[in-house]
Order: structure tokens, then sequence, then C-alpha cells
């Protein structure tokens, strides 16, 4: 379990609380409106009104003792980077921030925050690869140039094994798992033989995979 404050309770922020305490994490969530707290106190055990741009009142959250923190903020971004200042010089350990821009990202990051996310930009990437092609049916990035694919089996590989395909060696790519229907089954062995109805989810650079979806 991690301590987590949360900083802005629009949907991002409202998700992002909702999600960590389902998964087990402590979460404080802030928001400067009282109406967005009192909507996410049905669902976040402790929230407070306040505004994190005002020195004293994030002293009294005591930041040092929170895992990590996150910028919420999607309406002010002056909001947004007043409150990273004040988060990182108050002692915070980790700061995740969000950003709608480029601009916006860099100044982030030079004043405190240790990573910043486009939460609707990685949306809108995700579903543009997972719907623009007939071979590819879902993606997470890692890196700017590496991501996990789940990936329809190349005709070509029915009926063959792992290892007579080399994989590695001759696709570069590292398959993490096959799936039959909703059915995952992880780290399959050299010796497993493709089947017509089952995809694969693999990792790799994104231009060794788009090759290999063509």
């Amino acid at each position: 379990m991690k301590t987590v404050l949360v900083v802005g309770l629009g949907r991002f922020g409202r998700h992002m609380a909702r999600k960590l305490i389902e998964e087990g994490n402590e979460v404080l969530a802030i928001d400067i409106n009282e109406e967005r707290a009192d909507a996410a106190a049905e669902f976040i055990p402790n929230v407070q009104i306040g505004d994190t741009t005002n020195e004293a009142f994030i002293k009294s959250l005591g930041v040092n003792n929170f895992d990590f923190c996150v910028i919420a903020i999607g309406d002010n971004f002056q909001s947004a980077l007043e409150t990273c200042v004040l988060l990182k010089d108050l002692g915070g350990k980790y700061i995740l921030a969000r950003a709608s821009r480029d601009v916006h990202k860099k100044l982030l990051l030079r004043n405190g925050a240790d990573h910043v996310v486009y939460a609707e930009r990685e949306m809108a990437e995700r579903l543009a690869v997972k719907y623009g092609s007939k071979k590819i049916f879902d993606y997470i990035a890692m890196t700017e140039d590496y991501a996990i694919y789940e990936i329809s089996l190349p005709s070509s590989w029915r009926g063959k094994t792992i290892q007579e395909q080399e994989v590695r060696s001759k696709y570069h790519i590292n398959i993490l798992a096959t799936k039959k229907g909703e059915v995952i089954y992880p780290l399959p062995d050299a010796g497993h033989m493709f089947t017509e109805e089952e995809t694969l989810v693999v990792f790799g650079h994104k231009d060794t995979v788009k090759a290999l979806t063509k």
C-alpha cells in the first residue's frame, strides 16, 4: 500500500484517485472547488477543500509523508505549476503531473515534476493505433519507440512453433503471451505451436511490429 496525494478532482483526478483506492492505496484528495470535492467524497474517503497554491495549506498536509503526489489540475496551468513547485520545495518525494501541451510538460519537468503525462493525448494515440489497423487489437506505449501490442497471428506462422519461426532473432520481438478469446496464456515456451484462433501479446519496437502487421 502507498499513500498518495491527488490534487485536482476533474475527470482525470477522480478516475486516478478511485483506481488508486481500488488497488488498496490510501488517498488524500484535494480540490479548490467545493462542488467537485463534495461529489468525489462519495467514493474517496479523505477529501479536503483547499488552495494548493497557498504555501501554508500545503505545509499543513505533510507532503513528505506521501509516497507520491499527483497533480491533476486541468483547467488552470498556472495553479498546476505553482502547486508543483510548492510540493517539491516542501518535500514531495515523487510528483506525477498532467499536461495538455508540450510547453506545459517542459515547464512542469523543470519545476519539480518527476513524470508528466498527456492523459487525452495518450488515450487518443492508443485508440488510433488500436482502431487504425486490422491486425492490432490493443497497444500500450512503454517509451517513444517501444510498446506492447496485441496482434493477429501472421498467417505464415500457423502450425509452426516459436522456435521454428525464430521469433526473437528473425523478427526482433518478444512474445509475452498468447490469447484465445478472453483467456491469456502467459510466457509461452519455445515449443509452443501457433494456432489460427489465437492472438499474440508482443513487446517490440514500433517499426518492427508495424512491419509485421502490414
